[in-house]
């Protein structure tokens, strides 16, 4: 099975002051950069799912693929899987950048969780909490995924959950691998966390 990935980094940063979050240092390192550290060495290909100037990025060496309609994770899950369907991929597992801990081997969990998916559609949970935006998803549904988003359908979880998607369940354990750093608090309790303090 070819798997390929893709980093969403569409969301405009309200609460980070409006900064682009993919570009925000964690540990001298962009958010970014930590995300590709942790999903290029599971994946066949990488892409990158943002808006705005492409040129930004450049020094990340990624495809940057924009959303035909931003309506969230969603729309950059359809960019990305017209991207891959397009260089032979079966499917595509996204992550977030701002979740900089996701688990490192989050894409065999999620292929394995597949496996048991009538459509082949599995996403993340840990804690007992799902975490949608960290799935893999099948080139095969491109065509409803592009049918609910026209609707102005655009749950993560709601398009999951009509699929029937599987889960691959995770431990508990801190930090928590699926936590979003939405706030400068939140970038500075990560960095703590790196830097090997309380």
């Amino acid at each position: 099975m070819r798997i390929f990935g893709v980093i969403l980094a569409g969301g405009q940063g309200r609460r980070m002051g409006g900064a682009c979050k993919a570009l925000l240092p964690l540990a001298g390192v962009p958010l970014l950069a930590h995300a590709v550290a942790r999903l290029e060495p599971q994946v066949e290909r990488l892409a990158l799912s943002a808006n705005g100037d492409p040129a930004r990025f450049a020094r990340f060496g990624l495809p940057v693929l924009a959303d035909a309609d931003p309506l969230g994770p969603l729309s950059g899950v359809l960019a990305a899987l017209d991207w891959a369907v397009a260089l032979g991929a079966d499917a595509v597992v996204s992550v977030a950048v701002d979740t900089p801990f996701f688990p490192c081997d989050l894409v065999p969990r999620l292929h394995l969780a597949a496996e048991t998916a009538p459509e082949g559609l599995a996403i993340a949970s840990h804690a007992g909490r799902a975490h949608p935006t960290f799935g893999l998803w099948p080139v095969a549904l491109r065509a409803d995924l592009r049918a609910t988003l026209a609707r102005g359908d655009a749950r993560v979880m709601g398009f999951a959950t009509s699929h029937a998607a599987a889960e691959a369940v995770f431990a508990p354990q801190t930090p928590d691998p699926f936590a979003n750093l939405n706030t400068p608090e939140d970038l500075a309790c990560a960095e703590a966390h790196l830097a090997g303090q309380p």
